[in-house]
């Protein structure tokens, strides 16, 4: 869902202009950037025993896709933010960071643990969305277009006021094949 993400944060950008759009796409992806070292360490693993391809892998990332590990990552992420660019912006950090487990539960098998290592053997949780390819597809891409849409929406507000027009226009259409380019690579493994 990693396109999906992205457009969260098209989406976000467009509501909350004063917030840098590399760090909306960073927060947005802040669970998976941590949880490559945790993969590439062994703490976190991957079972592909389903078969590669979307959705088919079944992910154990007991502790940065815990809810507890989001929500930590969430308010550090936060916090940062909050000292960089003030409080609105914080708060707006923090909130798209969990937005990712959020959007995680949806397609998820039940693979997302509530604490971190999966303390106390809790039931994992997830929708499970990716058994269906479809579906899940589809979520995707509403949530590619929309971003999409609000963020060229956004640029079109703000360049009204703009001697050159056309560099909105290019901004707006540059981020509309970026995000397609990633559902592509997202539901075909491109």
């Amino acid at each position: 869902m990693f396109a999906g993400h992205f457009g969260v944060a098209a989406a976000v950008k467009a509501k909350r202009q004063e917030v840098p759009l590399w760090a909306l796409m960073g927060a947005t992806q802040l669970l998976d950037i941590v949880f490559v070292p945790m993969l590439l360490s062994g703490a976190e693993t991957i079972d592909s025993s389903e078969g590669v391809g979307y959705g088919k892998a079944i992910i154990h990332a007991d502790f940065t896709h815990s809810i507890v590990g989001a929500l930590v990552l969430a308010v550090l992420a936060g916090l940062l933010a909050w000292k960089a660019w003030g409080k609105r912006s914080g708060v707006t950090i923090g909130a798209v960071v969990f937005s990712h487990w959020l959007l995680d539960l949806l397609v998820h098998r039940p693979d997302l643990p509530v604490l971190p290592g999966n303390v106390g053997d809790l039931p994992l949780m997830g929708f499970g969305l990716w058994k269906i390819p479809a579906a899940s597809a589809a979520v995707e891409l509403l949530l590619v277009v929309v971003g999409m849409v609000m963020y060229g929406l956004s640029l079109r507000l703000r360049g009204a006021h703009l001697a050159n027009k056309s560099k909105v226009w290019t901004a707006g259409i540059v981020m509309g094949i970026l995000l397609g380019l990633s559902l592509l690579t997202d539901v075909f493994g491109i």
